[in-house]
């Protein structure tokens, strides 16, 4: 079902990008050409500026992207992807970190799946969680993009 009104694909250093928007918040952010999950592709002004931030991200030039953002998803998941919010430029996390942060310390397969269903990767920084034993595990957008992303913030 086609829920979110608005898209762009953008073609960037990393591939392809699609950006959502119900018109007032940014509603998705997906690797590759979804435009058939919107139900306009248009530019409007929102993810225009969400393009030229993640660009500026992407390039090196910006720690962050700050745009208005509207999840939807379970309690779970949202308690899970507002502690993703919080981790820092640079910095990781491990699954069982993650977990032990929202009181729930065995929840750590299940904070794997909630990343694995963050709407809106790059900018809510699923990237940023790692294993416990440091080594990059699942990403939706692949490991090269993962360990890209991890490097350009210098991690």
């Amino acid at each position: 079902m086609k829920i979110d009104k608005y898209c762009y694909v953008y073609k960037e250093k990393i591939g392809e990008i699609t950006i959502g928007s119900d018109g007032e918040f940014i509603t998705k952010l997906l690797f590759g050409n979804h435009a058939d999950l919107f139900l306009n592709t248009k530019e409007i002004p929102l993810i225009e500026k969400t393009a030229c931030q993640l660009k500026e991200y992407l390039n090196g030039n910006s720690e962050l992207v700050q745009v208005p953002i509207k999840l939807r998803g379970t309690n779970f998941q949202m308690k899970v992807w507002n502690v993703l919010k919080q981790i820092p430029y640079g910095q990781t996390r491990s699954y069982k970190e993650i977990a032990m942060m929202i009181d729930n310390p065995k929840a750590c397969r299940a904070v794997g799946m909630a990343n694995n269903r963050n709407p809106i990767p790059i900018i809510i920084p699923c990237h940023r969680v790692i294993g416990s034993d440091g080594s990059l595990v699942g990403y939706g957008g692949g490991m090269r993009l993962k360990q890209y992303l991890l490097n350009l913030e210098g991690k």
